[in-house]
């Protein structure tokens, strides 16, 4: 064998689980793009809110705290909800299921100036999310994998995949490698990774999410306001780096692809954020999208395949990925090793469902 553990895919889920695997063998990482963390991993918003996704997603992200912790990624920055009075159902669900203190739209205006207080009916607040700084995260696991002897190559796409006796041989740049068990963290393109390898794909759909990024609106300094959320996630703003970053917050089924932004779906979303405010939207100084990759429970896919021996999953992370990364990737080394580790972890895996 050339490496113990092959993972396909070079995202926050590839990166995170070589720096695991790499303690119990020897590691070899593809990454088809010339940097790490090149689609959706490097176009996230990347806000660390546990309370956000389904329950098992809130598992994941609420056991990665101290890794993520640990690894000084995070910072203050806090989330607020926002609904008209016509939402106020969907703010009640949304307030609950993400434990958000309620607060007076007053007080909501006092923290963010820009807020209309004609528009904006009910508001709530959670202090405890975080920022994730990305880029310091994806480097740190590829060093910890680098110093474990871990080889991450990019710039080589894997295009073909076949079982080898007790193990499989990927070719990727040209050049044929055998691994003994094959990661498929390759984001929108794990099921176009499993039918490479004859597995059958488990119907992963890729969804585009739209952003933009805009000035400071009327001059503010936005540094310490939190992330604004629409009621349902019609749509969120986030400070970054002095602008904010404004998203439609869509889902749009997508085939893979290196995804960009839709100037419709963009102005929409642009409408529904300026709804909810006192200044408008004059200038657009960049747009990007990335594609948010579902299974159909929304569960990301961590395990086993079934009917494939040796072809792990891990998979299917949505807009989940970076706050669930370090839980996800000590579960997907436990399941290789053979471990018991987190029992509510488990119930999380591949085999569980």
């Amino acid at each position: 064998m050339d490496a113990d553990f092959g993972i396909v895919g070079g995202g926050i889920a590839g990166v995170s689980a070589a720096a695991e695997l790499s303690a119990l063998g020897s590691v070899l990482l593809w990454e088809g793009e010339a940097h790490l963390a090149h689609h959706a991993s490097g176009r996230s918003a990347a806000l660390y809110e546990p309370r956000y996704g389904a329950a098992p997603v809130v598992e994941l992200s609420l056991a990665s705290a101290a890794g993520l912790r640990a690894a000084g990624v995070l910072s203050p920055r806090g989330l607020m909800l926002l609904a008209g009075a016509d939402d106020a159902r969907v703010f009640a669900a949304d307030a609950a299921a993400m434990r958000l203190e309620r607060i007076a739209v007053a007080e909501a205006v006092a923290r963010v100036p820009i807020l209309n207080p004609a528009a904006v009916a009910f508001a709530a607040v959670a202090d405890h999310a975080e920022d994730v700084d990305t880029d310091r995260l994806i480097q740190g696991f590829a060093r910890a994998a680098k110093a474990a002897g871990a080889r991450i190559a990019t710039g080589t796409a894997v295009t073909a995949i076949a079982r080898d006796g007790g193990g499989w041989r990927v070719t990727a740049g040209g050049a044929e490698a055998r691994v003994r068990v094959l990661v498929n963290a390759a984001g929108a393109w794990a099921d176009t990774v499993a039918a490479l390898a004859g597995v059958t794909p488990l119907g992963i759909v890729p969804h585009r999410r739209s952003m933009a990024r805009i000035p400071a609106p009327g001059g503010h300094d936005v540094t310490g306001w939190p992330m604004l959320m629409g009621a349902g996630e019609a749509w969120y703003a986030k400070p970054d780096a002095g602008a904010l970053i404004v998203s439609p917050a869509e889902e749009h089924p997508m085939p893979p692809h290196d995804a960009f932004a839709d100037d419709m779906v963009l102005a929409e979303g642009l409408a529904r954020y300026e709804a909810m405010v006192t200044v408008p939207v004059t200038r657009v100084l960049a747009n990007w999208a990335g594609l948010r990759s579902f299974a159909r429970d929304r569960v990301p896919v961590i395990g086993f395949d079934a009917a494939g021996p040796g072809f792990f999953w891990l998979a299917g992370q949505g807009g989940y990925g970076f706050q669930t990364c370090a839980a996800a990737a000590r579960l997907t080394a436990d399941l290789i090793a053979g471990r018991a580790g987190n029992a509510r972890l488990l119930l999380v895996s591949l085999e569980s469902r």
